[in-house]
């Protein structure tokens, strides 16, 4: 037995008997004789029902219970989980068959679910299938792709080797409560292994047909001939007849029967009621309610080394080649370095199927009438410029900056920057200058500078000075700091516990510091990042003193570092993050901190339309897909900082992967430019009640 601790407290120890010889069903958990680990934050009880879980009134991020044993699962098809419901209202669990060690960074060795609850439900979770075949033997790594045809229901998990069962509710609250009867292993008839996993390879492959969707597979409004296409637009102008927009907005997307506000001429902040608002214009409150990357070229995908996974791709001389250039300006950089030499827009060439030789300039004109009639009024962030710019709809900016690195750090997209290098200006003021129609523009809502930064710990910026080359201009100062502070190198050493021989030796020296310098460098960080900020905040009021500075969209809120959102909070007009989660329910800012935010993006998905991986935060079906999205919309109308939702991202990507193989579910559209209807009735639903649920109006 692996009895491992996790959080605070464990108690109930688990004991399986021995691995017995498979039969239809494997309990691996029975709430009447077997025990279980109790996960921090988490109070749970053990009555003749079940284990009652249960929440204090401050629960922690994380609580729930653990089973512990040494499963082989492979010859099951999914776990299910007798769950009662005891709280108010849903409850979004999570669920995580894992290995010994699980790599958390990438995302392996576990499989998670977010699934609300209903009382008394059977829940079940899909296991890796032995059915795999020539196929996966020969194709064991799908190149460039997050998800496969043959790991959509494994994240690469190892069932043969399971160790923990976690059941746990991420950010729960004191009214959530549940029951755990049991948790057993079967052979699923909603999970079946699909007649593809048998397949030999010459029948498998090409699995990716000429419009960009997966062959072995069919589904709800899949396109099977350019015919298709033609009746999906007389079906789209229907809708657009029966819904032409919500009657309560003015042109900007505001709100024109709420209160009259003071128009400047461009948008801006004010706090009305106790609640933070974005103004437009015309003096209309506004909330931003978007979505992220609407471009024509959402279905880019790498070619190299894969054209055996596509059918019918077409000749060089044909009129589709003329698609087969990576030309998204967003994702240009990234195919570039990465060395993608050939790819194909599966999306721009179904555009070209759709709406003739004048496509671009016909979706552009459909993405301003789906904005109106779905109730979006934000063309968000790494949009299409030809498709924004046309005084129809508002539209957010966004770039990041190219400069000088701190070479020690690590980000997710791009190194930290050097602020004190002259260039991190220099190559501000010259975006800036770039942009200079778009930020002027007066439906232009603000900027974002920058994305998911990696902000580390209270120390981390100055480890990364101090692991960066002599020429860094920031180690400059940070040693120029210290001069001051201590006068001689060998004051230093005393306190940091270091042993530079000289000044010039420290700049030298590229290692981490020892324990001694954390006050110092903690200290320097928070220098690093205020230099940060203000350089940006100084530059584009400079440039465009009316245009809202809304900060570089954090990855989730960085819990390790939060001296970043008060640094930021001082000279952003807005706080922006990227928050996957089901609810904004638990959002908050740091003590001490009242500005308003904005939610950069957020996703769902699901598998039941041809695709093989659902984005961050998974759902069964698109039905619970659009209700996903109702609730999170919903949560965020209610609380009174955020200011706006922008869903990422407006089509699906590519099945077969963009530059980094993220290949998600996520889309208002998928790769034919086909809404999922499911989605957009639920985002009209939100969206043309949205200014009555904000005010409180309406519940």
């Amino acid at each position: 037995m692996n009895n491992m601790k996790f959080g605070k407290t464990t108690v109930f120890a688990a004991v399986f008997a021995p691995l017995a010889a498979f039969a239809a069903e494997l309990t691996l958990f029975d709430s009447a004789k077997d025990s279980a680990v109790v996960e921090s934050g988490a109070v749970v009880a053990k009555t003749p029902e079940g284990l009652v879980v249960s929440y204090s009134e401050k629960p922690e991020p994380l609580g729930g219970v653990a089973i512990d044993g040494n499963w082989d699962l492979s010859k099951y098809s999914a776990l299910k989980f007798e769950i009662e419901n005891l709280g108010k209202g849903d409850i979004p669990l999570i669920i995580v068959a894992q290995n010994a060690k699980p790599d958390w960074g990438k995302r392996t060795g576990f499989q998670q679910i977010y699934l609300p609850l209903s009382s008394g439900k059977t829940l079940e979770m899909p296991l890796a299938s032995l059915f795999r075949g020539e196929v996966y033997d020969t194709v064991k790594d799908f190149r460039k792709m997050r998800g496969n045809p043959f790991s959509m229901f494994t994240n690469n998990v190892d069932v043969s080797k399971i160790e923990r069962v976690r059941v746990y509710v991420r950010y729960p609250k004191s009214s959530d409560k549940w029951r755990l009867k049991k948790i057993t292993a079967e052979d699923s008839s909603t999970y079946k292994a699909p007649a593809w996993f048998g397949m030999p390879k010459e029948k498998f492959f090409p699995f990716i047909d000429k419009y960009g969707q997966f062959i072995h597979k069919e589904w709800k409004d899949k396109i099977h001939s350019d015919a298709d296409f033609a009746a999906e637009r007389k079906k789209e102008a229907e809708y657009f007849e029966k819904h032409a927009g919500a009657p309560d907005r003015d042109k900007w997307g505001g709100w024109k029967d709420g209160p009259q506000l003071a128009a400047t001429g461009r948008f801006r902040i004010e706090k009305v009621g106790g609640k933070w608002w974005l103004v437009d214009p015309d003096g209309k409150l506004f909330w931003s309610h978007g979505a992220v990357r609407v471009s024509p070229s959402s279905g880019i995908t790498p070619l190299d080394g894969r054209k055996f996974y596509f059918k019918d791709l077409p000749a060089k001389d044909d009129a589709f080649a003329q698609f087969y250039y990576t030309h998204d300006e967003l994702l240009r950089p990234y195919y570039e370095k990465r060395g993608i030499k050939e790819t194909y827009d599966f999306s721009a060439a179904n555009l070209r199927r759709k709406y003739g030789a004048d496509w671009l300039e016909k979706f552009a004109d459909i993405c301003h009438k789906r904005f109106k009639s779905w109730g979006l009024n934000t063309i968000a962030n790494s949009s299409d410029k030809r498709v924004y710019m046309q005084n129809r709809t508002p539209f957010i900016e966004r770039f990041e900056i190219k400069s000088p690195e701190l070479s020690g750090s690590e980000g997710w997209w791009w190194s930290f920057r050097d602020p004190f290098n002259p260039k991190f200006r220099e190559n501000i003021r010259k975006n800036l200058a770039d942009r200079k129609d778009e930020l002027s523009d007066p439906w232009c809502i603000g900027l974002f500078v920058d994305n998911e930064l990696d902000w580390g710990h209270p120390d981390s910026h100055a480890v990364w000075t101090l692991l960066s080359p002599a020429d860094c201009v920031a180690k400059s100062v940070f040693a120029a700091d210290l001069r001051k502070k201590y006068g001689t190198v060998e004051n230093l050493n005393a306190v940091w516990g270091s042993k530079f021989p000289s000044w010039e030796d420290f700049l030298k020296v590229c290692a981490k510091p020892p324990k001694g310098a954390y006050d110092d460098c903690v200290a320097f960080s928070e220098k690093v990042i205020e230099e940060y900020y203000k350089i940006i905040r100084d530059e584009v009021k400079a440039a465009e003193p009316q245009l809202l500075y809304m900060g570089c969209r954090f990855g989730g809120v960085p819990k390790y570092n939060p001296q970043a959102m008060y640094i930021g909070a001082k000279y952003c007009d807005v706080i922006s993050y990227n928050i996957y989660r089901d609810t904004l329910d638990e959002l908050s800012l740091p003590a001490g901190i009242d500005k308003p935010i904005m939610i950069g993006e957020f996703h769902f998905g699901a598998l039941d339309r041809g695709k093989f991986h659902t984005g961050l935060v998974a759902k069964n079906t698109q039905e619970e897909r659009a209700q996903a999205y109702f609730n999170y919309v919903e949560s965020a109308l209610k609380h009174p900082q955020v200011i706006g939702t922008h869903w990422h991202q407006f089509a699906d990507q590519a099945t077969t992967g963009r530059f980094d193989g993220e290949n998600f579910q996520v889309g208002f559209t998928d790769i034919c430019d086909t809404p999922y209807w499911e989605t957009v009735d639920k985002v009209r639903e939100i969206g043309y009640k949205m200014y009555k649920v904000r005010s409180g109006k309406e519940k």
